[in-house]
């Protein structure tokens, strides 16, 4: 009888430990870089790409990419998600509204933007601990600005593109293309 009784108590810790882990990238409740509220919840269907940004990096203007992709697809239910981060070489040091200026100003920035973040280490924010604790080869640690995660209308993180790999690359316009026609 004791023995059924730790099974039950532990079945019901595992459960309700469980219960607060988050099973998308949905689950994740953030701010736009202007503060207003912006669940991912609210992009539930659509395919994603999530990127960490900088503006002083050498992949800076991958901007100008990240743009033409959101423009060139976002009709068809594609959207790009920056997230801002200062964790590689001090090079987003700036507030969220000096980064907010200078992505619309020098890059004409449309796409959703979000609050600076931390994408490694002890502050890294629970959206990246939650991508990056992925199976390989979508897990693994965030080695550079502009690492690229695209997400399924599902939900689910379905390929990782390198920091160096260009928006436009002939391999993420297939993916892509592949995406919103599923």
């Amino acid at each position: 009888m004791r023995r059924v009784m730790l099974l039950v108590i532990f079945l019901i810790s595992a459960f309700l430990i469980g219960a607060d882990s988050p099973r998308s990238i949905y689950d994740f409740d953030l701010n736009r870089i202007d503060g207003t509220p912006a669940p991912l919840k609210g992009y539930e269907g659509k395919v994603l790409m999530i990127v960490n940004v900088a503006s002083k990096c050498g992949n800076t203007p991958q901007y100008a990419g990240l743009e033409a992709l959101y423009a060139k697809y976002r009709d068809q239910g594609f959207v790009v998600l920056g997230f801002p981060a200062n964790d590689f070489g001090g090079q987003e040091p700036g507030s969220n509204a000096e980064i907010a200026d200078y992505c619309r100003a020098v890059w004409g920035v449309d796409f959703p933007v979000f609050e600076k973040i931390s994408v490694k280490g002890d502050t890294k924010h629970p959206l990246y601990a939650f991508i990056t604790s992925r199976p390989s080869p979508i897990g693994g640690e965030i080695s550079w600005n502009f690492q690229k995660f695209l997400v399924d209308r599902d939900g689910t993180i379905v390929e990782r593109f390198s920091p160096g790999t260009q928006p436009m690359a002939p391999a993420v316009i297939a993916k892509i293309e592949a995406m919103l026609e599923d």
